[in-house]
């Protein structure tokens, strides 16, 4: 991967999920909520197994969770870690918003 890959890729997932983010918090009024669901979403990312088989084959699947978080790459760390500064920003963001007098937010 070459470095202008890289920063679109970090691009990329930054603003997907702060979008993503921000507008879970305008509607659940939940600031932090993604910054929990986000593990959840990178382990799903990194498995490459359907959710499905986590409940019907679940030690298989967890087995092959663990040899994929084992080979990530830096890259890909770098990548999923714009993502979740991404949803830190919404989160301040939306504070500063509603401490500003916002009412929508």
């Amino acid at each position: 991967m070459n470095i202008v890959q890289l920063f679109i890729s970090l691009l990329l997932y930054f603003v997907l999920f702060y979008g993503i983010s921000f507008i879970l918090n305008m509607i659940l009024k939940m600031t932090w909520i993604m910054a929990f669901v986000y593990p959840v979403i990178v382990l799903w990312i990194i498995g490459r197994v359907s959710l499905f088989d986590y409940i019907a084959s679940p030690g298989e699947s967890f087995g092959i969770l663990w040899e994929n978080i084992i080979g990530i790459s830096m890259f890909d760390v770098i990548i999923l870690g714009g993502g979740f500064i991404g949803i830190i920003l919404a989160g301040m963001t939306i504070r500063y918003l509603r401490k500003a007098g916002y009412q929508m937010f």
